[in-house]
């Protein structure tokens, strides 16, 4: 039974049809299920192995979990119409080239996000997607089965499809679990910095000390500090030459309130993210429950849409506590985008400073350049693109050392600067520049076009090459990371006392397991990063260097 599928039942709202499919999508046998059976039913048929199809895991197994059912594969149509829909590697398929549906549609109804400023609009001019069309997923599975058959690449897009989908499935069951929270910790970090909790509202008094500090010391007693607008105002008033309130234009500036200001926004962003609102909202039962977003960001990464799980600042990290004989592995990759660089463009140069636990000091001992820290400029420059300051002085000596790495994102770069779409190892594709660029793009391009605005047309171009040029080593570290997860996963269940995963942050997870199962644990994480670089590269040179801790809290990782 290679696919079964969850289908909504038509005739009986709330109820299930199970539809079993083969391994091109015709459909099979079809049997309906009573919702209250389903959970039942579901179990019953996991004996059998099947790679689960269903509309949105964030939909579909949380129901299933709450039951205490838990699924091994599964094919989210969602997330995977979306890698296809974009894919350079699908674009000849009916999938690629018909009209948007309602397959189109985001899980949210916000569309997933770029990370940075200069790709917030994007997304301004979506197409109708249909969505008051009903989707039919017997259909869709068909259509994504027949784009990545007739793909250039559909070994790297089944591996990428079945990453993605399972993403889905520890995102929810990670949700589910929760990862272990004290609140009695968090309120004792948080009146340790801020003072006792308010009754009825209000600062807390640390914060009301810094704000009459700030106040005073802009001969300003009736300020309002959290209005950004009237907080400009008032340090303009008081002769500073700044032009926002963001804290590195604030740490230029010798000033008596420089220190109090900078100290009170840090406190008021810890109050306002991770506070005793946000404490009583999103932690329950010792558990902290944040909602993840599988691929909620272009390039592949995660996001989140409630709790701020990937945001979580180093002030509250103490009040992540394993239960009474429990332990937290703690795990991240070490300069995961380098090493990633690296097996991408098979320079085998770089590999060999890969296979150093600090690839920075591999690049130090190859005498490319003199410290660690040149080292690490040096190569996110080469990354992200940075064309001044010491990433852009080490460039040379970088390109030298590591040519066939520095031609990958360079080619990525000029692709990008040209409109055209790149691609992450296993196939998922960048955005194409939206209209407004593809204007200024043509303006610039037209006889007698001002000086300004091919001026504007190169700026925007550089822009989007530094975005191509990052997308396809950030895209194929998030896919290492899923296949890491997976693998990982996959192993946990052999372990004994049921340990889990509770925590991901791009390169980083967490897992909570019983203290006498914490070594084995720790390895299972380390095989299953040297299983996700094979899965990806196969037998690449490159050495996926973790760094582990096995410890009581969060904090104690770092």
């Amino acid at each position: 039974m290679p696919y079964l599928l969850v289908l909504d039942d038509p005739a009986r709202p709330g109820d299930v049809l199970l539809q079993e499919a083969d391994g091109t999508g015709r459909p099979g046998a079809r049997h309906a299920v009573p919702a209250e059976d389903v959970p039942a039913a579901v179990a019953r048929h996991e004996q059998d192995g099947p790679r689960w199809v269903w509309d949105d895991t964030a939909r579909r197994y949380p129901p299933l979990l709450a039951a205490g059912v838990r699924v091994d594969r599964c094919h989210d149509l969602r997330l995977c119409h979306a890698i296809l829909r974009r894919s350079t590697l699908t674009a000849g398929s009916a999938l690629a080239r018909a009209e948007p549906g309602p397959w189109d549609q985001p899980r949210t109804e916000q569309p997933v996000a770029v990370e940075g400023s200069l790709f917030d609009t994007l997304f301004d001019d979506l197409p109708d997607t249909g969505a008051g069309t009903a989707p039919d997923p017997v259909a869709e599975l068909r259509a994504q089965l027949d784009a990545v058959a007739g793909s250039d690449a559909p070994g790297r897009l089944r591996l990428l499809l079945a990453a993605e989908s399972t993403g889905g499935l520890i995102a929810a069951e990670m949700q589910h679990v929760g990862m272990p929270w004290s609140t009695q910790a968090h309120d004792a970090l948080l009146t340790t910095l801020l003072g006792p909790r308010p009754v009825g509202g209000g600062r807390p008094a640390r914060l009301e000390e810094l704000a009459s500090q700030v106040r005073e010391a802009l001969g300003q007693p009736t300020l309002h500090l959290d209005s950004q607008p009237d907080l400009l105002r008032g340090l303009r008033a008081a002769g500073l030459d700044v032009t926002s309130t963001r804290t590195w234009e604030l740490q230029g500036q010798d000033h008596p309130v420089t220190a109090p200001l900078l100290a009170y926004k840090k406190l008021s962003r810890l109050l306002s993210a991770n506070g005793w609102a946000w404490m009583d909202t999103w932690v329950h039962e010792g558990r902290f429950h944040p909602d993840y977003v599988v691929g909620g960001v272009v390039t592949g990464r995660w996001a989140t849409s409630g709790g701020g799980a990937l945001q979580l600042p180093a002030a509250v990290r103490g009040a992540v506590r394993a239960d009474p004989g429990w332990r937290l592995v703690v795990a991240d990759a070490a300069q995961l985008e380098p090493r990633v660089l690296a097996a991408m463009s098979g320079d085998d140069q770089m590999a060999a400073a890969a296979r150093h636990t600090d690839l920075y000091e591999g690049v130090v001992d190859a005498g490319i350049v003199a410290t660690r820290k040149e080292a690490k400029y040096a190569m996110l420059g080469a990354i992200y693109g940075a064309t001044t300051g010491a990433s852009a002085v080490l460039m040379p000596r970088l390109t030298t050392a590591y040519p066939r790495a520095v031609a990958l994102v360079e080619h990525a770069a000029r692709a990008g600067e040209r409109g055209e779409q790149v691609s992450t190892w296993l196939g998922r594709s960048s955005p194409p520049p939206g209209e407004a660029w593809q204007a200024r793009r043509r303006a610039a391009a037209t006889e007698g076009a001002a000086t300004e605005d091919a001026a504007l047309a190169r700026r925007q171009g550089r822009d989007w090459g530094r975005f191509t040029r990052n997308f396809v080593v950030q895209g194929t570290a998030a896919e290492w990371a899923l296949c890491w997860m997976a693998a990982l996963r996959r192993r946990l269940r052999d372990v004994a006392g049921q340990p889990h995963l509770v925590f991901f942050l791009h390169d980083e997870v967490m897992v909570h397991t019983p203290a006498d199962v914490a070594d084995e644990v720790a390895q299972a994480v380390r095989d299953a990063a040297v299983e996700a670089g094979r899965l990806l590269f196969g037998d690449t040179p490159v050495e996926f260097a973790l760094q582990v801790a096995i410890v009581d809290s969060y904090d104690q990782a770092k």
